[in-house]
């Protein structure tokens, strides 16, 4: 799925950001961008989608070592 929304993010830079976060304030930003132009909006879209995998990554990371440390 992450590759799918990478691809939205370059051809259709909100409906990646959408599809990422829902509608939210860096969806606005990002319509805002695409209409200034489509690179700046694609740019935009692919920095919420990784960032927004990083946070995911981190939070399933922590929640696993709490999960560990109550099995012991």
């Amino acid at each position: 799925m992450g590759i799918l929304r990478i691809l939205l993010a370059i051809v259709i830079p909100p409906l990646g950001v959408f599809l990422t976060v829902g509608p939210s304030s860096a969806l606005i930003i990002n319509i805002l961008l695409t209409l200034l132009g489509w690179l700046p909006g694609s740019i935009h879209a692919v920095w919420v989608i990784t960032k927004h995998a990083e946070r995911t990554d981190v939070v399933a990371r922590e929640e696993a070592e709490r999960i560990d440390e109550r099995a012991y």
